[in-house]
């Protein structure tokens, strides 16, 4: 959308720190590139094919993916939609069949994300959310069906011999080990698994995988959620830039951790309890390795970013040694549970709590209006510090940086 020289071209964006390619254009997937593969490992075929490489940049994607969610929400009613992933959403699509047809239908769909945002999608259609992740995938593979496949309204001899030719790896749900039971069972392509029997297929696994066939087979098992499944818990981690080795550098990059979380369990409308803290040294390096974990508990459920910072911090007291590279660090919100639902103890005074929320709502505020990390706790804002994470790749911020805005002209 924003830069067209990057159309037809082979294109991959690194993961954290530039490591591995975590996306491609179907140019690149059409190189050889696979999913996750280290990018020192590609060098030669990068200068060979001149690929774009790009570095991540999440605050752009995920003002493109709500932007996305809102179009496509617009095509249902409201609670018809799930939004599954940064990329990806089921849509309800029974009440419009009699009305339109779902192909054309999804077609302007299509149509319309491209031409207001400039991305390129594809749309399966199925009885269930099984069925249509795999007419997705479908729709993926193959050209003929110009982005739209749906296997709801296809004739039974074209969906067996198009079934037929997918792996069972494919269907959603099924993973690495199932996968192998599977092939060991003699069920390879996803046409095995619909002609399973799903009785069978309980007993061999589970009720999960048992929903899967009946899924397969047209049934709708599982419904649609237009809520988030509340969390257990809430992780938030980077891998650092450069070894780190010094405590102060290690409590500045967890407090810019805990206030991420923070963000997204308060988002939620909920609290927690307990937080645990963990910091690494390289899983590459076999000379020093020293991984320790510790969960501090609080004295109350809270979403008070100063209280579950100061909770960090013991943690990272108790845990820290010298003399080691540290590589990555990363906190993990615990016990959490719906602020609304929750019953306080009588026996604690909670007097203090209205003022710390006031704080704790007045630097969210700040940081929506002016930008994330403007305020932070400690030293922690320091954005030339060592062990922020590599981004030399980044493409610009278009959606939220005014600096960043493209010019025209």
């Amino acid at each position: 959308m924003f830069n067209p020289a990057l159309n037809d071209r082979p294109t991959i964006v690194l993961s954290n720190n530039d490591g591995c390619a975590v996306a491609r254009s179907q140019e690149a997937k059409d190189l050889g590139i696979k999913m996750g593969v280290p990018v020192f490992q590609i060098q030669d075929l990068i200068k060979q094919h001149d690929i774009q490489v790009l570095s991540s940049n999440f605050s752009l994607y995920g003002e493109m993916s709500k932007r996305f969610m809102e179009l496509l929400g617009d095509y249902v009613a409201s609670g018809d939609q799930e939004v599954y992933s940064i990329d990806e959403c089921f849509l309800k699509l029974t009440a419009y069949e009699h009305l339109f047809d779902l192909t054309e239908y999804a077609q302007d769909m299509r149509a319309k994300a491209l031409r207001w945002l400039g991305l390129p999608c594809c749309i399966g259609i199925g009885r269930s959310k099984t069925e249509a992740k795999i007419a997705n995938h479908l729709a993926k593979k193959n050209k003929f069906f110009n982005g739209v496949c749906n296997l709801a309204h296809m004739d039974p001899c074209s969906t067996e011999t198009l079934l037929a030719q997918v792996d069972v790896s494919e269907v959603w749900g099924v993973g690495r080990q199932n996968c192998k039971k599977l092939n060991a069972m003699g069920v390879q392509s996803v046409l095995d698994l619909i002609n399973a029997n799903p009785k069978e297929i309980k007993k061999q696994f589970s009720i999960v995988m048992e929903k899967t066939v009946l899924e397969l087979q047209g049934l709708s098992c599982i419904d649609l959620s237009d809520d988030a499944v509340a969390k257990k818990q809430i992780i938030s981690s980077r891998s650092y830039g450069n070894p780190v080795y010094e405590m102060d550098d290690i409590k500045a990059s967890v407090r810019l951790y805990v206030a991420r979380a923070v963000k997204r369990m308060r988002e939620d409308g909920s609290i927690c309890k307990m937080i645990g803290v963990y910091i690494q040294t390289s899983r590459f390096d076999k000379s020093e390795r020293y991984s320790p974990y510790i969960v501090v508990q609080m004295h109350e459920h809270t979403d008070d970013l100063l209280l579950i910072t100061k909770a960090a911090m013991k943690g990272i007291d108790k845990i820290f040694k010298k003399g080691f590279k540290y590589k990555k660090a990363g906190i993990v919100l615990l016990e959490i549970t719906d602020k609304s639902k929750f019953v306080p103890d009588l026996f604690t005074d909670y007097s203090h709590r209205h003022e710390r929320e006031k704080l704790s709502d007045a630097i969210e505020a700040i940081s929506e209006r002016f930008g994330k990390n403007l305020v932070t706790l400690g030293i922690a804002n320091n954005q030339e510090a060592s062990w922020h994470m590599n981004q030399n790749l980044r493409s610009p911020s278009y959606l939220t940086k005014w600096s960043d805005l493209p010019r025209i002209g």
